[in-house]
């Protein structure tokens, strides 16, 4: 009964019903129609679980924080995909939130899933050491990642999970406005622009996300497999510095 409930009440969300709070976070918010907030993902079910409409919150909900502060809170027992299940916190997000700069990898790993912040991890180390290489430090830019919860056994995000968490890095994203984000591995990149880049092929080369220039590189993990893709890296890192006009 409770979930044939939780159904009906999503369906009347998505067709503009008000003051339907199905998370407990989203109290208040208004529901919009469909023809102008794109309709919530439906993700696959668990082995042996039926398929069921998403629990919230709602993306109206998402795209109408007022703030980074606000749409943490939204974020933070969001069970709009399996992960919920397995993470112990949602990772929201880090830093300033007026940088001119913006990491964005793939998904909190246990010790991210720990502490609630992303990339503190032996992977989050070697990304510091990257920022710090930059003459910048990690509290000037933001950190985050397109997938909120830590995926069991960290294994690689679902299509249908990197659909129900997309609406939380565009938001953020539209709040920070930053000059230059840097997209860490090919999920950070393929989820955040919707396109399967090759992520051998286009790092280090210019792309675009809604006017901000994006600057694709390896993952701080697989330079831990790969150190000799440092240098790389570090040259993809030295044209972000030019277009933010940092000396080196």
């Amino acid at each position: 009964m409770t979930d044939d409930l939780r159904r009906e009440l999503a369906l009347l969300r998505e067709f503009g019903f008000t003051h339907l709070d199905l998370s407990g976070a989203t109290s208040g918010a208004r529901a919009t129609s469909p023809a102008s907030v794109p309709s919530d993902p439906n993700p696959a079910a668990d082995a042996g679980e039926v398929a069921r409409a998403p629990l919230g919150p709602d993306t109206a909900a998402i795209l109408e924080a007022p703030s980074l502060d606000e749409l943490a809170v939204i974020a933070a027992p969001c069970m709009r995909c399996r992960l919920a299940k397995s993470r112990t916190q949602v990772v929201f997000g880090a830093g300033n939130p007026n940088a001119d700069l913006m990491f964005i990898g793939e998904a909190p790993g246990r010790d991210e899933d720990l502490q609630g912040e992303p990339f503190v991890g032996r992977a989050g180390q070697l990304l510091t050491d990257i920022i710090r290489a930059m003459k910048l430090t990690r509290q000037q830019v933001y950190i985050a990642n397109v997938i909120k919860c830590r995926p069991p056994e960290n294994r690689n995000p679902e299509p249908d999970e990197l659909d129900a968490c997309r609406p939380y890095i565009r938001q953020q994203v539209e709040m920070i406005r930053p000059k230059v984000i840097v997209t860490l591995g090919k999920f950070g990149l393929n989820s955040l622009l919707e396109q399967a880049y090759p992520i051998s092929s286009v790092r280090g080369s210019w792309l675009e996300y809604r006017g901000v220039k994006v600057m694709p590189t390896y993952h701080p993990a697989y330079l831990l497999r790969t150190p000799s893709a440092k240098k790389d890296v570090w040259n993809d890192m030295k044209k972000v510095m030019a277009e933010l006009e940092i000396q080196f």
